[in-house]
């Protein structure tokens, strides 16, 4: 699964966050560290939220721009 990540430099070093899951952020003092941060981050917040819908009925739908 790919993700868009926004990667910002900052004095400390990198921050980074994933636009499609709100309030998925990380930061690193390299690029590589802020990536890899990341990473564990998007997997932290998909087990989260298959938690919330472990007892749903989950379905996919597509939208058309």
């Amino acid at each position: 699964m790919k993700y868009k990540i926004a990667l910002r430099h900052t004095d400390e070093g990198y921050s980074v966050s994933v636009p499609g899951l709100p309030g998925c952020w990380s930061q690193g003092v390299t690029e590589e560290e802020a990536i890899e941060n990341i990473r564990d981050a998007i997997n932290e917040s998909l087990m989260a939220i298959s938690d919330l819908y472990a007892d749903a009925e989950v379905r996919e739908i597509e939208i058309a721009i």
